[in-house]
């Protein structure tokens, strides 16, 4: 039996988009035949400079657990110093990798998010003689790629992966742009969902303060989601009565900027926030929305937006990653460009005042999330990257 170790800085509980798809794809390993392992760490380290700060020292250490057949170890970095250093934190997390690696003795390695993940495991592999795939999901190439301490790391980690993965055509098209020798070694394809019935979900919290035209999203909300066009596309239309429901959060780095451009924006009473919820209460909202907005900027491959498709929502997306792939404008949504307000604004008045088009368009996303976006497609697609991968690497041992 082949044996995976994926790397991932989520996994659930976790909340998070990139956790749910490594959940999901892992079950599909497993029921590909794979031996399952995945490694959970952040290369992001607030909580350990704020114990660091407050005195509270630890050594490095992974906690190992089973969830529905997957083995996951969560590593922690040690906690030496109050001035500990990006470096030693990745350093430690590195030795906790070749441990694992060492007892179990992986057959690939397979990261998900180049920027954090991807070097790293890349890295430990190359040193190993074992086959790495990355799985690109969306800011690490939209947004970390400008970083000029991350920009060396990215674009060696794409050129020395056996296979990348991208979650649309417009992320796998930057990544050959950056290294250009990648092009036969990468492959897109969109993520997908299991149906399930909307009506056993638990009812929301809020929908007795929905009022008129409800006009949703649903995320963790921050500059990438363009909420700011959102935003002043219903501050233009003061003769529709809605309600601009937000299912979810502002990230907390942002919360200042959101506060300010919610108070600026003249919609106030007129928004609602539902505040960090469980996934389940989140669905729960879908059907109450008239009209799904996803104004993204750039998004990779929202699972939220194959929600509310799976809900039959009538859906406004932008032309950017995967959004604009999967919804075909006039057919299943309306596609819009990113950055434009007043596209928006016309896009919600044109949904807000014909119900029949929006019921048109809810069924026939709901039909294309059915038939095109399955898991039973998604898996045949890892089968693929995996045997590619591991005919690849196989081929350059020679």
């Amino acid at each position: 039996m082949i044996k995976v170790c994926i790397t991932s800085l989520e996994f659930p509980p976790d909340v998070g988009g990139v956790g749910e798809s490594v959940y999901r794809i892992a079950r599909m390993l497993l029921e590909l035949g794979y031996e399952v392992h995945v490694a959970v760490f952040r290369a992001i380290f607030r909580t350990e400079r704020e114990k660091a700060l407050a005195g509270e020292y630890q050594r490095a250490g992974c906690v190992t657990t089973n969830r529905d057949g997957i083995t996951v170890h969560r590593l922690h970095p040690a906690i030496r110093s109050e001035i500990g250093k990006e470096q030693d934190y990745l350093s430690d997390l590195y030795d906790q990798l070749s441990i694992l690696h060492r007892q179990h003795q992986y057959d690939l390695f397979h990261a998900f998010f180049i920027n954090e993940m991807g070097f790293l495991t890349t890295l430990l592999a190359k040193e190993m003689g074992v086959p790495v795939i990355n799985s690109v999901r969306g800011a690490d190439l939209h947004k970390h790629i400008f970083s000029p301490q991350q920009h060396g790391q990215i674009t060696w980690t794409l050129a020395n992966s056996d296979w990348t993965t991208f979650v649309s055509r417009d992320l796998m098209q930057r990544a050959r742009v950056l290294v250009p020798e990648i092009g036969p070694r990468s492959s897109a394809f969109w993520n997908s969902i299991a149906p399930f019935a909307f009506d056993e979900l638990p009812t929301p919290s809020l929908i007795h303060q929905l009022r008129g035209t409800v006009i949703g999203s649903v995320g963790s909300f921050r500059d990438k989601k363009g909420v700011e066009y959102l935003l002043d596309a219903c501050r233009s239309l003061p003769e529709l009565d809605l309600t601009l429901l937000f299912v979810g959060s502002f990230v907390d780095k942002e919360s200042g900027y959101w506060q300010q451009e919610l108070r600026e924006s003249g919609m106030a009473d007129r928004v609602l926030i539902t505040g960090k919820i469980s996934r389940s209460e989140a669905l729960a909202y879908l059907p109450h929305m008239d009209i799904f907005a996803i104004p993204s900027i750039h998004d990779g491959c929202p699972n939220a937006l194959l929600e509310a498709m799976l809900a039959a929502r009538a859906i406004i997306g932008t032309n950017v990653d995967a959004i604009g792939e999967i919804l075909d404008d006039g057919v299943n949504g309306l596609v819009i460009n990113p950055f434009s307000s007043e596209e928006l604004a016309d896009a919600i008045y044109q949904l807000s005042t014909q119900p029949d088009l929006r019921q048109q368009l809810g069924i026939a996303a709901r039909n294309k999330v059915l038939t095109q976006l399955t898991p039973a497609i998604e898996k045949q697609n890892w089968q693929q990257v995996y045997q590619q991968a591991l005919g690849v690497a196989a081929m350059q041992w020679k």
